[in-house]
């Protein structure tokens, strides 16, 4: 509300959207006009699904208000956009590439833009939109209020904070290694083989009402897919190669409860916000912590309980330790019933969790000496 510029992380499902939406729209409903209509506030966010969870939230929380927004992003004819933003806006909420070329293309001016939000900031300089993120921002008023927000703050964020904000106040609620008491988690080891028809198994005889699976590429979702889908498992997938429209549906329908198990990348799973989704399946590990909390954050929202599941091959134990070591987590490893191990198992070390560093190590018992020292004290045994 002082117009500061703001760094803030907070775990996934803990308000963010509310947290810069909320103050937001109480500035802008104070001096909009609703005849005379000036964009102010931008908020950028990495993918589509993303852009359409935060234009829900402001439908919502600007309902009883007079203010206006729309989304600008891939997948959406732009003369449909175009046409809406004719008809005067107070806020945008958009994708930086879609943004990009239609400034490029005189199509929209962003000059009198005060308040720019950058929402799962990480993700957005993962995905390689630094370029485009600096050229928004040069077209946007040189009198502004930046501000990034995100389940974790990287050293990237911390380095485009020097570079664009003044003096800006860092916020973190809560730290990414911090453990969530409301998520319980369970790590299954699997033969390679067999990984599918465990995953098969936990679908059919679990009953959840909801599933989210996570993988890490298009490839093997496509093939997962085909395969509980031939399994009689009511199933559907997200990722890149699907068209915006169609991954829009079925996002809708799994927020509505219409559809029970979503397979999911990484990317396109960031736009999901499902209030008591029970279940998240780590069907392949992800390649950075950061990663695997994102995904976790799907579950255990909003003071609600959830579960996480993470299948594991040979290949996975030394990775998923580290995650473990990261977050300061230790998860049993389980064998399901019915799935016994062929594959040749390496040897792992026990997973130990580290000793607090501040703390003083206990102090040691002096050594007995034997009968051969010299001048030896009663009291400490020293020559």
């Amino acid at each position: 509300m002082k117009g500061i510029d703001v760094i803030a992380a907070s775990k996934s499902g803990t308000g963010k959207t509310a947290a810069f939406v909320l103050p937001m729209l109480n500035k802008n409903n104070k001096i909009s006009n609703p005849n005379h209509r000036v964009l102010r506030t931008l908020i950028l966010a990495p993918t589509r699904e993303l852009v359409d969870q935060i234009s829900i939230a402001i439908g919502k929380y600007n309902r009883y208000l007079k203010l206006k927004h729309t989304k600008i992003q891939g997948g959406v004819v732009k003369a449909v956009q175009q046409e809406k933003l004719d008809g005067g806006m107070d806020i945008i909420v958009a994708t930086p590439g879609r943004l990009k070329a239609l400034i490029l293309e005189k199509k929209i001016d962003i000059s009198s833009i005060n308040t720019v939000v950058v929402d799962e900031a990480d993700t957005m300089l993962e995905m390689g939109f630094i370029e485009e993120f600096e050229f928004i921002l040069s077209q946007c008023s040189t009198k502004r209020q930046l501000m990034m927000f995100s389940a974790t703050v990287s050293e990237n964020i911390k380095k485009l904070g020097k570079k664009y904000m003044k003096e800006p106040v860092t916020v973190e609620v809560s730290d990414r290694r911090d453990t969530v008491s409301l998520i319980s988690h369970r790590a299954f080891k699997v033969d390679r083989a067999r990984k599918h028809k465990l995953l098969h198994h936990i679908l059919k005889k679990g009953n959840y009402s909801q599933v989210l699976i996570f993988v890490n590429t298009k490839e093997v979702s496509d093939k997962l897919y085909q395969f509980l889908y031939n399994g009689y498992i009511d199933v559907a997938q997200i990722h890149g190669d699907i068209s915006s429209k169609a991954r829009s549906e079925t996002i809708k329908d799994f927020r509505n409860g219409n559809l029970p198990v979503l397979i999911a990348t990484d990317i396109a799973g960031r736009g999901i916000d499902i209030k008591d989704l029970p279940l998240v399946i780590n069907y392949e590990l992800p390649e950075k912590t950061d990663d695997f909390t994102h995904r976790v954050g799907r579950t255990g929202r909003a003071g609600k309980k959830g579960e996480v599941i993470t299948l594991l091959t040979t290949i996975d134990y030394r990775h998923f330790s580290k995650i473990e070591r990261d977050l300061k987590l230790a998860i049993k490893r389980e064998v399901m019933e019915g799935f016994d191990l062929n594959d040749r198992q390496p040897r792992q070390k026990p997973f130990k969790k580290k000793v607090d560093s501040k703390k003083k190590p206990p102090a040691k018992k002096p050594k007995k000496t034997g009968a051969k020292s010299k001048k030896t004290t009663k009291r400490d045994g020293r020559r």
